[in-house]
């Protein structure tokens, strides 16, 4: 890249991704990332993103986060043809080389932003990765793409401080459990309360040397546009400044939206729009915003979702917004109480 020349945004796939199929009935199907791939298309922005070739994670970067016995557990079911690693996670022939390329394409897209060689970048890839856990596969995860970005970014792309935020409806259980300890990465995750894993209570604030840098914030269902927003808004945009990253990284699961059958949420698109326009804010002094795809299992909301975000990290959000009915949503009041209590925790070690 030449000096002065504007960086770019990038979007990091890889066609390995479409090999794992844990089965036609399985929520997490490749025609997630063909939806994805279809809406980009149909809403013209290619123009506006890079798309270098995806590189397999490589070994000595998996055995930094995840034990190396359970990476042979993971081989070993692969081999044998596939099976249940979990009740919810299941492996077929193609799932090794799936998971190696999402991972791969997570830590590109960290490393590029942390060098300053992009601005933003957004790995679209499956199977997803915040339940994963260091030495065992969850819901639909198996290797954590975003603990591996954020090591990677750490430790070989000099981001000392790592702010990472996780907008999933459900709590990032691995991610949460990579970094308890860790003070390099803070750790945000909005999340539908009493839903699954069960984990991502208000009193799960890391532990040792990483206490203070978890902070969980459980949303009553039927959260939508305006209650994610103020969260950002008055909790997540005030931390990110208190913490100042180096780098944001951003699980970005769509399964908030009010079409999803996973979620009890009632995000539209445009509102993942405004919530990446906010994590911009959140990004600002940072070397900026990387991203990578967790859940949503609404197909074409999954895809219109994904399109909002990358138009909002582009700096294409003053485009015709997608047309959406907006569901009805909690009250403010409600939203207002769960703002207090997650600045209330966060104020025991930032001052925000």
């Amino acid at each position: 890249m030449s000096p002065g020349e504007p960086r770019p945004v990038l979007l990091l796939t890889s066609p390995d991704c479409l090999r794992h199929d844990p089965g036609p009935v399985h929520p997490e199907r490749p025609d997630r990332l063909r939806a994805i791939l279809d809406a980009l298309e149909r809403r013209g922005l290619g123009e506006a993103l890079q798309r270098p070739e995806v590189v397999p994670v490589d070994r000595a970067l998996l055995e930094a986060v995840h034990d190396p016995g359970y990476l042979r557990t993971v081989e070993r079911a692969v081999a044998a043809g596939g099976g249940p690693l979990d009740p919810d996670t299941v492996v077929g022939p193609g799932s090794l080389e799936a998971a190696l390329a999402a991972a791969g394409a997570a830590v590109q897209g960290a490393e590029a932003v942390a060098r300053g060689d992009a601005r933003a970048a957004f790995a679209a890839v499956r199977p997803p990765g915040h339940h994963a856990r260091p030495a065992a596969a969850m819901g639909f995860c198996l290797f954590n793409n975003a603990a591996l970005a954020a090591v990677a970014a750490r430790d070989r792309a000099g981001a000392r401080r790592i702010l990472l935020v996780d907008w999933d409806v459900h709590h990032g259980n691995g991610t949460q459990e990579c970094f308890e300890r860790d003070p390099t990465v803070l750790y945000v995750s909005l999340h539908q309360e009493g839903w699954y894993p069960g984990t991502g209570a208000w009193d799960e604030v890391g532990s040792g040397d990483g206490e203070g840098f978890t902070l969980n914030v459980p949303l009553p269902p039927q959260t939508g546009d305006e209650g994610y927003a103020l969260v950002f808004e008055e909790v997540v945009v005030p931390l990110a400044r208190a913490f100042a990253p180096d780098l944001v990284l951003l699980s970005a699961g769509y399964d908030p939206h009010h079409a999803d059958p996973l979620g009890g949420m009632v995000m539209t698109a445009g509102g993942f729009r405004r919530l990446a326009t906010l994590l911009l804010d959140a990004a600002a002094g940072s070397r900026g915003v990387a991203a990578v795809l967790e859940g949503g299992y609404a197909l074409e909301a999954l895809g219109v979702c994904v399109v909002a975000t990358l138009e909002a990290l582009t700096g294409r959000s003053a485009d015709p917004p997608i047309p959406e009915e907006r569901p009805p949503e909690l009250s403010y009041a409600v939203i207002r109480e769960r703002v207090r209590r997650a600045r209330s925790v966060a104020l025991n070690y930032w001052r925000i």
